[in-house]
């Protein structure tokens, strides 16, 4: 089996401990040299401020590929904008861009009054500039808001069709979920690469209100097979074993690169990583 290409995603940190886990983490994937690294948005544009400094001390201190998120919520066009062209005078010339989670309590997604509708939106005006390679997200299986069964697809398809090069999905217990959504995107003309996003289930309450709140399935030989794990004190092991399982099933099916959910802890990616041949290149050095 020939290695994957792999990229990871961060989420900013909110305070001093935060900013440790965050450090510690990039200290420990950096040296399996990903294609790229991200870092989220939270809830509502919560972190916008945090994302900007996260990605950019990251980029500097060493020398990543940066995608940055950046979602419609709670932002003017303009807003928006100017924080995109902050990262581009950072040397920052990826962009995650996404519609973006209401804030809590708001019940559903509504638009700035001066600012962008939807994710096409974003994308066109990013591409606009000529001065990104615009990522988006995909839904192998449906998103809770979704209007019918295709509508994941055609939505991906008008994303990819207003700018954007590439799309990253929503974690998936399954190869065949992500196969099924691939064979749709290309009967649809969809011929940029979807690449799967992997979560490495650190902790299984917490991946079932993710899951709930995506539209993830969960399969439910894999509940019951973690609930026994849990009892049992084998949690990490099958954690490692489920998700490289999963791993080499995509890479079987033709896919070269996968996505990695680290939630900032990173341990269980970097097993994985290594279980799929993925290993050190070379002693990470910050740049000066």
């Amino acid at each position: 089996m020939v290695a994957p290409r792999i990229s990871f995603e961060f989420f900013p940190p909110k305070d001093i401990a935060g900013a440790f886990r965050l450090s510690d983490t990039v200290r420990d994937l950096a040296p399996l040299d990903p294609s790229f690294v991200s870092v989220t948005y939270g809830a509502g544009g919560t972190t916008r401020a945090l994302t900007h400094d996260a990605v950019t001390t990251i980029h500097q201190r060493y020398g990543l590929n940066m995608a940055a998120h950046l979602t419609c919520v709670d932002a003017s066009r303009a807003e928006t904008l100017e924080i995109a062209n902050a990262y581009a005078e950072a040397g920052i010339t990826e962009i995650v861009a996404l519609r973006g989670d209401p804030p809590k309590g708001q019940g559903g997604f509504v638009p700035h009054p001066e600012g962008f509708a939807n994710s096409i939106e974003l994308v066109e005006a990013l591409a606009a500039t000529d001065k990104f390679n615009i990522r988006v997200g995909a839904y192998p299986d449906p998103h809770p808001e979704a209007a019918s069964d295709g509508a994941d697809v055609d939505w991906l398809k008008r994303k990819i069709d207003a700018g954007a090069s590439s799309a990253i999905t929503q974690f998936f217990f399954e190869a065949e979920t992500f196969f099924r959504f691939r064979d749709k995107a290309e009967k649809a003309g969809i011929t940029a690469p979807i690449i799967p996003g992997i979560l490495p289930i650190e902790n299984w309450n917490g991946v079932k209100k993710f899951a709930a709140g995506c539209g993830a399935q969960i399969p439910a030989w894999l509940g019951e097979t973690f609930e026994k794990a849990q009892r049992d004190g084998r949690e990490e092991l099958l954690s490692v074993a489920l998700a490289a399982e999963l791993c080499s099933d995509l890479i079987d099916g033709g896919v070269q690169d996968l996505h990695f959910y680290t939630l900032n802890k990173p341990h269980l990616t970097r097993d994985v990583a290594h279980a799929l041949g993925v290993t050190p290149r070379a002693v990470l050095q910050k740049v000066a």
